[in-house]
């Protein structure tokens, strides 16, 4: 009982002191609640057609039951239920987006970072040469190859944004590969792949972690622009930025078919960017205070 009321006296504090960070996660805990449980928590069937009840405003009770709370599309369908469906697609591509252009970038970014080969020398040109040119635009021209799909949108974003990952990690590794530990381990015999593994990845991935959630919000803008010119997400399916494409026809009559999913992906992106923001300030103040000395060689 004791630990209970410790635990929530902390979590009361946290909430006193970091208002704004608290509310973030609140939104957040909402977007990906909703998410995940659309299936069982939407109002109405988010593929269900009805155009008797077509771009009807928020607040329309519906002839069978139940009130559309935010409205309805140019389709008869219930806009808080496509809302949700929206944010499970949008949310599942900045994810995976993240996982594999984080997972490929620092992995890239850590080896040529120990190693400073001629395999440092091709990355950094790499690197380069591909933010010099626009993400947006590299991942217009591949979709537009290669078709738009759910799986071709998640490459196309991991593909332009490994380049940050790739560059951080191996910033951090430069730093990191001279110190004692590693000097260390390296006398001892122990080879550069468990040093890198052991020894370095636990070191830098604060920071990778906090890049990442920032990340997640890029991520989710650029796929909400490339669904909105019509190279990501496709019909029937649903995501912010999809939404956004087909309400814009009707932004005179229907103004709810743009404002909702254009506040959903402002209040998102707003949180995601706010909490990365409080973690990098949290990561900042302990980055390099202790280094962590991986246990055995």
């Amino acid at each position: 009982m004791t630990t209970s009321h410790s635990s929530g006296r902390r979590l009361a504090r946290f909430v006193w002191h970091h208002k704004l960070v608290s509310l973030s996660a609140l939104v957040l805990v909402v977007a990906v609640g909703s998410a995940l449980l659309v299936t069982w928590i939407a109002p109405f069937d988010p593929y269900a057609q009805d155009v008797a009840m077509r771009n009807r405003p928020p607040l329309t009770p519906n002839p069978d039951g139940g009130i559309h709370l935010l409205g309805t599309d140019p389709l008869g369908r219930d806009e808080l239920s496509r809302v949700m469906l929206g944010g499970q697609i949008s949310l599942t591509v900045a994810a995976a987006s993240v996982v594999v252009s984080g997972l490929f970038g620092t992995t890239v970014g850590m080896i040529a970072g120990y190693y400073r080969n001629w395999f440092d020398d091709v990355v950094g040109r790499l690197v380069d040469l591909q933010m010099s040119v626009p993400s947006l635009l590299i991942a217009l021209l591949v979709l537009y190859v290669l078709g738009p799909s759910f799986v071709n949108v998640v490459l196309v974003l991991a593909v332009t944004r490994w380049m940050v990952y790739a560059r951080v990690s191996r910033g951090l590794v430069l730093a990191l590969r001279e110190e004692l530990f590693v000097e260390a381990a390296r006398s001892l015999g122990a080879p550069g792949r468990r040093i890198i593994v052991r020894h370095l990845l636990p070191n830098i991935l604060g920071p990778i972690l906090v890049l990442a959630t920032l990340e997640l919000a890029v991520m989710m803008l650029t796929e909400a622009s490339l669904s909105f010119l019509g190279l990501g997400i496709q019909p029937p399916e649903s995501s912010w930025g999809l939404m956004l494409a087909e309400g814009r026809e009707y932004l005179t009559s229907a103004w709810w078919l743009v404002a909702v999913p254009g506040l959903a992906i402002l209040l998102t992106t707003l949180s995601v960017n706010i909490i990365a923001t409080w973690l990098r300030s949290r990561s900042s103040q302990a980055q390099f205070s202790k280094v962590t000395i991986g246990e055995g060689i």
